[in-house]
C-alpha cells in the first residue's frame, strides 16, 4: 500500500501510522496509537525486571524450646514463598559450644520441616560459634 493511501486510511481512523519494521523491504507500518503503544512497551520492559531476591536469617540457640523453633520454621517457609533466601544460624554461648550435637539436632530438625519448600544451597558448617546452612526457595 502507498504511504498516502495509508497515511489517509490511519487520519480517517483518528490513529497513527507507525513504522514496526524499518530495516524490513519495504519497510513494515501498522495503523494503531501511538501513546498507548509506547505506554505498553514501557509496561512490558518494568515487568522484565526481576525483584531482588534478599537474604533473611533465622538465629536460634541449641536450647531453643520446639514451639519456638515451629514459630522460626513459619516465618522461613513465609520468607522462602517470597523468594528470599534464607540462612538459619545455631548460635552457641559459653559452655554450649561442649554440646554441639544439640546444635546439629536442632537444625537438622529445621532442614526437614523445610525440606518441602526449599533446597539448600549450602549445608551446614560450623563457622566458630555458630552453625550456618543457607536455603533457597524451590
Amino acid at each position: 500500500m502507498k504511504t498516502e493511501e495509508a497515511l489517509r486510511i490511519a487520519r480517517e481512523a483518528e490513529l497513527d501510522l507507525v513504522e514496526v519494521a524499518p530495516n524490513e523491504r519495504p519497510p513494515v507500518c501498522r495503523i494503531m496509537d501511538y501513546g498507548k503503544f509506547k505506554y505498553q512497551q514501557k509496561k512490558r520492559q518494568h515487568k522484565g525486571h526481576a525483584r531482588q531476591i534478599r537474604v533473611k536469617e533465622i538465629r536460634v540457640r541449641p536450647k531453643t524450646d520446639e514451639h519456638d523453633i515451629e514459630v522460626k520454621v513459619r516465618q522461613a517457609r513465609e520468607f522462602l514463598a517470597h523468594k528470599d533466601k534464607v540462612v538459619i544460624s545455631v548460635v552457641f554461648r559459653g559452655r554450649e559450644l561442649a554440646h554441639i550435637e544439640e546444635g546439629h539436632r536442632v537444625i537438622n530438625r529445621i532442614l526437614q520441616s523445610l525440606e518441602d519448600v526449599c533446597r539448600i544451597e549450602s549445608p551446614p558448617s560450623q563457622q566458630q560459634k555458630r552453625i550456618i546452612c543457607t536455603l533457597a526457595p524451590k
